[in-house]
């Protein structure tokens, strides 16, 4: 597979779970914007910018599934902290109950020796 092509299917493959990605990050305490960048880019695989974590952000905030306050901070500008709502808990918990089974079955075909 060429490197284009190759970019193209991992920008897919994180297209479609970043959100959950971001949901499970904020189970356990809101967390603001860039905090959340942050913490994506540590994990190799999930590298992802502002760019693609606001709209984001306000996509889900849109849809309910998370709801926001803004706080002054000791070092720059008022941020935006965003906690996940109650329906943005039953979408984690929804995702996380098909993941497994999902990923396992994809396993199953490409990890099978030819």
């Amino acid at each position: 597979m060429v490197a284009a092509k190759q970019d193209a299917l991992l920008a897919q493959m994180r297209k479609g779970t970043l959100q959950y990605c971001v949901l499970a990050l904020l189970v356990d305490d809101e967390r603001y914007g860039f905090d959340l960048v942050r913490s994506l880019a540590e994990t190799d695989g999930m590298v992802t910018s502002e760019g693609t974590i606001y709209p984001l952000l306000s996509r889900l905030r849109r849809d309910g599934l998370v709801e926001t306050t803004w706080r002054e901070s000791t070092s720059g500008p008022p941020r935006r902290y965003y906690r996940l709502t109650k329906s943005g808990r039953a979408a984690l918990d929804a995702f996380r109950a098909e993941w497994s089974p999902f990923r396992d079955a994809v396993d199953h075909f490409v990890e099978r020796k030819a």
